[in-house]
Order: structure tokens, then sequence, then C-alpha cells
């Protein structure tokens, strides 16, 4: 056994004394009547407010809503679910199997933290389960006297005040991110949604922190260009030539032109230098038209549905309603397609998943697979993986795959296999990688058998539940994309069950052994019979990008018996290399996006922390005031720079940006000092001068009244552009390497620089801001009046 099984066995012992404790409870607290059960809630709430911890009262709470859930929803936690509950009241990760009754055991930490009355946030993979697990399992929090809320896309305002003010809140990640979004670009703290980030149970918590992850968050105003500059690069880039004009990169699927391909777009636009500065954008937008034409590919990363483009998630086979992809990208597919090009989107405020999830205090997830990540988890969010047991043993059999050479050789393998099958009844589940995988496995099977099948895919998604209803009957066959892979319950008729229950049939391998594990893992559910199976091929993806000079060496050996299926067992030990291969390049671009990631991140927290305390009213004349006094002295050395000669000095240029600082104040810039430091005092008794009047306008807060929201919209204005230059700038990160410069740490330096100069200007538009509002307020005596504003 190695170390971390070792400690990891040790830690769930730890857990697995409490659940003994608690299930020794269950007698005494099935004779309470309910009021006496509801009264516990109140009971632990103030023994946490008298100095007790979670740990003095989980035994006795956990027994709690144990009992209530069995009076609620008839359903009373197993022991391993109050092992998998124990794991996630800790802020670490459950790992069990599909079947496991995972939304019950969220019940027993998300009742426990909302006993401190910080708000609980369970996140869900989609609406339809927010809602469901709201309604279900918020009946047994609702019992115990808690309030449950439900946060979901396109509900009023005041309605998600009330959903994020209740102890235990549902939803979507996406929507949690989306609003921490718009809280940060309000006017008026009664806007606000949020509370603090502090506890958050995620669902499918692998397929979240992990796969989608580095998927950006983007509030976005429209962005018009003309839209016949997306179709103008489309018909150049279809007039180029793989290799000739420019090169994939099939492992990492990145794109690039080639000289000829340089000096063939130049001549085709009549220009000289594509990558000079004034011909960056048509650079761009090339650029992303190369991808749309050899990277996103149809019925795979997208489809084509009345006459729009849809996105695919790769991970979970589904169409990603309401996304597009950014910065002109999604443009360049739609002229591709030929369908109706839509306006680009401006990012006005971003954040990836990743880091907005590590702002909670306290994060926990469950999923049945993680294992895998788990060194993943401990880096990124102190996460440990816990491996709960299933409640009933496992009987489902995993067979060794099955590898051929050839994709047509595979295919009818899989025919023969799903004929066999059929005549004996039994329900048939064949797993593929995309949409038009799918399709390919529906043409075989309708040109070599009158079998009746269903499919299941990003175009059929609204039969989706009629589909997975039948899919444990006797007799289906179900062609599925991932959709089916996770969160899916396939449940057995009786005679499946007899048959030897679900047969899942893999097409190929993924890039990852947690999809293939969430595919296999819809057989053999709480205990039932099932099996899986994969049929492989030298020709599908996982081989073509990461196999290498690992599958040349090996073709001219291979030994195959009459039906194509190779027999060399080295095959087989290379599908797990190459699989490992790719989840290690995998890992370490996630690895690297994260580091690039934090870049934008350190520098979100900075404006947004300057924001909230100008929005909360909090030291904002002073605020402005210091960065009045930073702006003028960085006036001051720019038109008369230290290391020049007092002659040199651009003192009327000085003199006229200074007035517009520093308006109603007679300026005298003198014409004769010996030093910057010298003139710099004498500026600075004006400057004071100009202070102590902003203090007098500012009796009875008039002036702070005026001067926040234009605060707001200033540093609103320079984040936006900021946002757009970062992103270019890790566009362009991997043209560092052609330098021989370490690509992360040029950008973190670059990252550096600009973050400074756009806080230089921050604080030039506020200090203007600042002159604008207080010329408009006049003293009278006692009297404040405002002209103009």
């Amino acid at each position: 056994m190695g170390l971390s099984a070792f400690f990891d066995k040790r830690y769930r012992k730890r857990f697995e004394k409490v659940a003994n404790k608690v299930l020794l409870l269950e007698k005494e607290f099935s004779q309470l009547t309910d009021e006496e059960l509801r009264q516990k809630t109140q009971k632990f709430k103030t023994e946490l407010l008298s100095g007790k911890t979670i740990d003095d009262i989980k035994i006795e709470a956990s027994a709690t809503i144990r009992e209530a859930a069995y009076r609620v929803l008839g359903m009373r936690h197993y022991f391993v679910q109050i092992l998998g509950g124990l794991a996630l009241l800790e802020g670490d990760l459950a790992e069990m199997m599909t079947g496991e009754g995972k939304t019950l055991v969220s019940t027993l930490p998300t009742y426990i933290r909302a006993l401190e009355g910080k708000g609980v946030h369970v996140i869900t993979s989609n609406e339809y389960l927010a809602e469901r697990d709201k309604e279900q399992m918020g009946k047994v929090h609702e019992f115990l006297g808690l309030t449950v809320g439900l946060n979901i896309a396109g509900i009023e305002n005041h309605e998600k005040q009330q959903a994020y003010a209740a102890d235990i809140t549902y939803g979507v990640g996406t929507e949690f991110g989306f609003d921490y979004l718009r809280d940060h670009l309000i006017y008026d703290t009664g806007h606000r949604v949020q509370r603090q980030l502090y506890f958050a149970v995620i669902d499918e918590v692998d397929s979240i922190l992990i796969d989608e992850a580095r998927t950006p968050l983007i509030i976005a105003g429209k962005n018009a260009v003309s839209k016949n500059m997306y179709n103008f690069c489309d018909n150049i880039i279809k007039a180029l030539k793989k290799e000739e004009d420019y090169t994939i990169d099939v492992e990492s699927k990145s794109v690039s032109f080639t000289d000829d391909g340089i000096e063939k777009i130049q001549k085709m636009i009549g220009i000289d230098n594509l990558y000079s500065l004034e011909h960056r954008k048509i650079n761009h937008y090339l650029t992303q038209s190369l991808k749309s034409n050899t990277i996103l590919l149809k019925n795979v990363d997208y489809i084509v549905e009345d006459n729009k483009i849809k996105l695919v998630d790769m991970n979970t086979g589904r169409i990603m309603e309401g996304r597009s992809l950014s910065d002109g990208l999604h443009q360049a597919i739609e002229a591709k397609e030929n369908v109706e090009i839509t306006d680009e989107n401006k990012t006005q405020s971003t954040i990836t998943l990743q880091n907005y999830f590590r702002k909670y205090q306290m994060l926990s997830g469950m999923t049945g697979t993680a294992k895998t990540e788990e060194q993943e988890f401990r880096k990124l969010y102190n996460m440990i993986v816990i491996e709960v047991p299933t409640n009933k043993p496992k009987i489902r059999e995993d067979q060794k795959d099955l590898i051929y050479e050839t994709k047509d050789d595979k295919y009818m393998a899989i025919v023969n296999e799903v004929e066999r099958n059929h005549k004996m009844g039994r329900p048939i589940l064949i797993g593929t990688t995309s949409v038009e995988k799918s399709i390919e496995v529906a043409e075989y099977l309708d040109e070599y058998t009158t079998i009746p099948f269903q499919v299941l895919n990003a175009q059929t998604v609204d039969f989706e539940s009629e589909l997975i209803a039948t899919a444990g009957e006797e007799g289906s066959v179900m062609i599925a994309t991932n959709m089916a892979g996770r969160g899916t319950d396939i449940i057995l008729e009786s005679k499946s069950k007899e048959l030897g229950g679900l047969l899942v049939i893999c097409t190929e391998r993924h890039d990852s052994r947690r999809i293939d594990n969430q595919l296999i893992g819809r057989a053999g559910r709480q205990g039932d019979p099932g099996e899986s199976k994969f049929f492989i091929s030298l020709e599908d993806d996982l081989f073509v990008r990461f196999g290498g000079e690992r599958l040349e060496q090996i073709k001219p050996k291979l030994k195959k018996d009459e039906t194509g299926r190779i027999l060399n067992n080295n095959v087989y030990k290379m599908t797990n290399i190459v699989q490992l291969v790719a989840e290690g390049l995998h890992s370490s671009s996630r690895d690297y996006t994260t580091k690039l990631d934090d870049v934008l991140n350190d520098q979100r927290d900075v404006i947004y922390n300057i924001r909230e305390q100008i929005l909360d009213e909090r030291d904002v004349l002073e605020t402005a005031i210091s960065y009045l006094k930073e702006h003028i002295e960085r006036l001051v050395t720019s038109y008369c720079p230290p290391d020049t000669m007092a002659h040199e000095w651009d003192l009327e240029g000085l003199k006229t940006n200074l007035q517009e600082l520093l308006p109603d104040i007679k300026l005298d810039v003198p014409q004769k000092v010996e030093n910057v430091k010298e003139l710099f005092k004498h500026l600075q008794d004006f400057a004071e001068l100009y202070i102590k009047s902003l203090h007098d306008k500012n009796k009875y807060g008039v002036l702070v009244q005026f001067l926040r929201k234009r605060m707001l919209i200033a540093i609103d204005k320079v984040w936006i552009s900021h946002i757009d230059l970062m992103g270019e700038m890790k566009d362009g990160t991997f043209l560092k390497s052609y330098a021989k410069e370490d690509p992360l740490r040029a950008y973190q330096l670059e990252a550096y620089d600009v973050f400074n100069e756009m806080f230089d200007k921050l604080k030039g538009e506020i200090s203007k801001s600042l002159a604008v509002v207080s010329s408009q307020i006049e003293i009278e005596g006692e009297n404040i009046s405002v002209v103009g504003l």
C-alpha cells in the first residue's frame, strides 16, 4: 500500500467511527416527536453561537437530518451515505459510484453547515436537477426549520436576493459565477444579490472543477464588427492549402501560418506585413478563421440547428445553450457554415469557474470519478478524495479491451456484438465520443442489421427523458454520446437483470479515464448485474493525436485474427500509455492555463476590492484624494523628467493639465526652480488648498453622493479595456517560446507592467471626475448647491 493510500485509509477510518456513532442514535431519535426533532435545529444554532464547533455537534446533527429524511422522504441515510456526508462536511471530495444516492448524501453537510447562518450553496450541473433537488431535499431542510432557495437564470433581482438570503441555495454553477460578476458591475448596493461565499457542495465535482474549470464566464456587450470581415477572412482561409500554407499540431490542436502562407495572404490582401501593428485586427480574424476551418469540427465541437451555431460540451455531449465563443471565433464558425453572422461579444467582466469556486471559504464535492485527478484537487482546491464503498457489492464485469487496426474492423465487431446480445434480449448502451461518431455507428447498424435502435445526442436532446426511460428495457439498443455518461440513471427491468443486466459497449477510449469510467458506470448500479466492453481501433482520435512514434513502431509487427482483432499484448499496454500521455498533457495544459488565469484573477481582486470600497461608501473622498496626489506626482515627473535639465521642462503643459485637476484654484507654476523636488513641494501647497475645499464641499456628504457613481464608471471603463488587452497578450504567449523566452514569465512581467499603466490611467480618470464634480458644487455661507449634476 502506497503512502497516499495508507493516509487516505486512516483518514476514512476517522469518518467511519463518527458514522457508527450516528447509527447508534437511530433508536433514540426515531422516538422523538416532529416538534422535538425540529427543536434540535435551534438547539444546535444556540450551541454554535455559545462557542461550540461543528465537530462538537456533528454526530447529533447527522442523526437529526437522517431521521428527518426518513420522515419526509421515506429514506434514511445508509452507513456509506453518512460516510460520504461527513467527508463533504470537512470540505473534501466523496467519490461514490453511480446510483449510491449522492443527492441524499448532500443533505447531511448542507444541513449542518447551514446552522452557522452563513449560507450554503448546492451546485448542480443543470437547472432541472437544481429544481428537482430543491423540491425533494429542500423539504427535509424546511421540515427542520431552515429556509431553502433556488437560483436559476432569468429570475428577477429581488428573487435572487431571496434565494441567496436562504440558509441553503440550490442552483447551477455558472449562474452563481455570473451573479458574482454582475454584483461587481452594480452602482447601487441595493442591487447586490450574493452574500459572502462560505460553503458549497458541488455535484459531479470533477466535471465542474476539472473539465469546465477553465471555461471563462463572460458578461459581454455587443461589439459591432463588419460582418463582411468574417466572410472575407473565411474565403481567404479556404483558398489556403494544409502543410503548404498552414500547419496543424494535432496533439495540442493548435494552428499556425507557414512563411509561404503569410506571403500568400499578404498578396491576396495587398499589404506588406501581416504582423505589423496596423494590421493586428485583420491578423486576429484570419487566425480565428483558420481555427474555425481546421480545429473546430461540425458535429463534434458544435452542431448547426435552426440556422444557428450551437456549441457542444465535449465532456457531457450536451448543447451549451446560450454559450458562444468569444473574440470573433463564434462568428468565424458562422461564416464557415454560411449561417447568419451574429454580433461579436465585447467582454465587460469575466472569471473562470475555477477562480470563482476558489473564492469559497470551504468547498466540497461528489462524483463517481475523481481519484485519477486527486493531485489536481489537492493542489488547486485543497480537497482530499475519499473513496466511499458501495452499499451493495459491485458485480459488473469489465471485460478486456478489444483492439482492431482499422475503424471498419472495429465497427463490424461492434455490429456482431450487438446482434449476439440483442438476440438474447439484453439491453445495450453504445457509447460514442461525439455526435459525428454516434451517426457513424448508427449507419453501420442500419447497413448490416435490422435491429431497431435509438440515438441520444445533442441533436435529439428534446427526447432525452423518454429515451433514458426505455434504455433498461428488454431488447433496448441505444447509441449515445457522453450525454448518457454522467448523471444518467438507467433503471433495469427485472427481465433485463436476468439476462445479465445492461451491456455498455464503448466505441473508443476518451482522453481521460474519468470519462470512460462515467460511461461504464451506467451498468452495475446498486448491485445490479452488468457488463462493459471497449472496442478500440488504432485509427481512433486518441491514437492519432497521442500515439506518435509508438504507433508507427508497432504497426509493422501486428498479429490479427480473422476479424481483424489485434493479438499483440504490447498493444494493450500501449493503449494505457497513450491514454496516460493524453491525461498528462491535458493536466499540464490546465496547470499552465491556471497560472495564466491567476494573473488576471489577482488583478481582478484588486480592482473589485477598490470597487466594493467605493460602492459601500467607505473612504470614497479619501481614496479619490490619494489618487489625485499620485496623479499630480506622475504629471510632474512626466512633464519635468528628473533626469533632464530644468530648461527642458514643459512647464506650460504641466500647468494646463494641473489646472484641469485643481479647479477654482489660481495655480502658479514658477518658471525658475532648482529641481523637481522643489517644484513638487511648491505645487503641494496648491493641492492642499484644493483638498481643503473638497472637504468643505463634502459637508453633509454632497460631494461623495455625486462622486461615487463617476468613480465606479471610471473603474469599469479602464477595467474593460484592460481585459481586452490581457486577452490579446494571453493569445500571444505561445509566440514568446519562439523567441526562446519563458512564455509564462514573460506574460507575468508584461501583465504587471500593463496593470500598473491601467492603474495610472484609472487614477487620472478619477482625478478628472473629482474635478468635474467639485467644480459644480458651490458654497454660499452655510448653504451648498449643486450646478449641472
